[in-house]
């Protein structure tokens, strides 16, 4: 299965793409978990020991990584660099290891403008295509509001493309922008995730307002302890059972539609 998860900062998608991988990794799957977000805070969610993080960077900054698959200097614009540079290896020599999901964060390209193409990029980019395409492990994706790391050729593989929102029109209005972004690289199987639910008028406004654009797969209340674990740097899945039984109740919808 090969799952990415978006949507508008601060509406809790790296939340619940943790624990999604969490209760994954319960029921025997060796679960990859990918953080491409710029703000990376996907390990935290996961519960990732820090001692465990200690010396790791994420592969768009390992300078010397970047120039030896590539060719070139990170951060170098308009020379000559490969644009398919060996990846194949890299999830097996990078990921750090916790409650059986590996964990492999990729960073993000410092480029001065849009439409930049470096060889960070190049390296990022036939990463998540060889994530999508030749890894059999399940893979959740936590991806920030935009698409950029995907590509036509990795949006084939993915089963669901999944977007978190909240009760409120800017998250919903995010919503469909990602959607109409991922339809561009042609994936069909988007769907919401509402969280912050305090109430079913919550649940009402959401499905009323995506209507009949994407499915629902289920909600995750507002939930205090979710904001004591993100105090504390622990996982939401270790500190409250309530949020594990909600997201295991929207992983059951995700099998019956795959």
């Amino acid at each position: 299965m090969k799952i990415a998860v978006s949507g508008k900062g601060g509406v809790g998608k790296t939340t619940f793409a943790g624990t999604l991988a969490r209760v994954l990794a319960t029921e025997n799957d060796t679960v990859l978990a990918i953080d491409a977000d710029p703000d990376a805070n996907l390990a935290s969610a996961l519960g990732f020991p820090a001692e465990l993080l200690e010396g790791t960077e994420p592969i768009a900054n390992m300078m010397d990584l970047v120039e030896e698959r590539t060719g070139a200097k990170k951060g170098s614009y308009g020379g000559m660099f490969s644009l398919t540079p060996k990846v194949d290896d890299i999830p097996d020599k990078y990921c750090v290891v916790h409650k059986n999901v590996r964990l492999l964060t990729l960073g993000t390209v410092q480029q001065a403008g849009s439409g930049c193409f470096c060889p960070e990029s190049a390296l990022l980019k036939n990463l998540i295509n060889y994530l999508f395409i030749g890894q059999k492990d399940t893979l959740i994706v936590d991806m920030e509001a935009g698409i950029e790391h995907l590509t036509r050729g990795s949006t084939a593989y993915v089963d669901m493309f999944i977007i978190t929102v909240e009760p409120g029109l800017r998250s919903i209005q995010t919503a469909f922008h990602i959607k109409s972004l991922a339809a561009a690289l042609g994936v069909k199987s988007v769907y919401i995730v509402g969280n912050k639910i305090n109430s079913d008028s919550d649940k009402r406004l959401i499905e009323e307002k995506i209507g009949d654009e994407m499915q629902v797969l289920g909600y995750i209340s507002y939930n205090p302890k979710i904001i004591e674990a993100d105090m504390k740097g622990i996982a939401p899945f270790d500190i409250d059972e309530k949020v594990r039984v909600e997201v295991t109740e929207i992983n059951q919808e995700i099998k019956r539609l795959r």
